[in-house]
């Protein structure tokens, strides 16, 4: 069961309306590394989880990914302004300008529909937290380069802020890897001898060994006494606005 709260769970404001870069921001809408996206795969994944926290933290990730996903459309609707105008869009798609009458499209930034192929889902816990790893990574990539072609402030710190959740959630799943070392395909990490083969087809020079090969771990760097990871670990220590 969700609930809907209408307040935001960050402000969203435009300096002035950028139809452009509204089409621009559509990627995190419903691209293949949006929000969308990451809805969808990480409560898809959840529903043959049978560790009670793991479970929890996919269906709390994916709640707060479909926040993610109002302030994104949120974003693009501020950015289109009032009125329909084509030509005001100098790059990426139009359909919102002539099919949709403004209303944000689940497409990506060339107007390409979204789709439920962008979801994977393996059935097996460690795979499905790489790919979650690597999910929230990419979606961090394209938040940057989206971050570097806006001088709107208040896009920025709209940016910023899901920048920050989306490292968050990448240090949660790294958590919960961690946790599930040594279970279902990390069980027999590299027992046979074919798993310590390393081709080296590059001349010159090697610069890869793998007479010890181990399985992928994510342990949080030692850090001192003077600063350990703040790692956000319950819904309730997400900042309040």
């Amino acid at each position: 069961m969700f609930k809907h709260e209408k307040q935001l769970l960050s402000e969203v404001k435009v300096e002035r309306p950028n139809p452009t870069y509204a089409a621009m921001l559509t990627e995190q809408l419903g691209g293949p590394n949006g929000e969308m996206k990451a809805a969808m795969q990480y409560m898809a994944q959840s529903f043959r989880i049978k560790d009670p926290a793991i479970k929890d933290l996919f269906m709390d990730i994916a709640s707060e990914e479909l926040s993610h996903m109002e302030m994104v459309a949120t974003t693009i609707n501020l950015l289109h302004g009032h009125d329909v105008n084509t030509e005001a869009v100098m790059a990426g798609h139009i359909e919102s300008q002539v099919l949709t009458g403004l209303n944000p499209l689940m497409a990506n930034a060339s107007g390409y529909l979204w789709t439920a192929a962008y979801v994977n889902v393996t059935g097996d816990l460690a795979a499905d937290l790489l790919s979650n790893i690597a999910a929230e990574q990419r979606a961090k990539v394209v938040y940057e380069y989206l971050h570097r072609q806006i001088t709107d402030q208040y896009v920025r710190q709209t940016i910023d802020f899901l920048l920050n959740r989306e490292e968050a959630h990448n240090t949660l799943f790294r958590e919960a890897f961690n946790k599930v070392a040594g279970t279902g395909s990390t069980r027999d990490w590299g027992v046979d001898e074919n798993a310590r083969l390393y081709f080296d087809l590059s001349t010159p020079g090697k610069y890869f060994d793998l007479k010890n090969p181990q399985p992928p771990q994510f342990q949080p760097a030692d850090l001192g006494n003077t600063q350990q990871s703040n790692i956000l670990t319950t819904k309730h220590d997400i900042p309040q606005q």
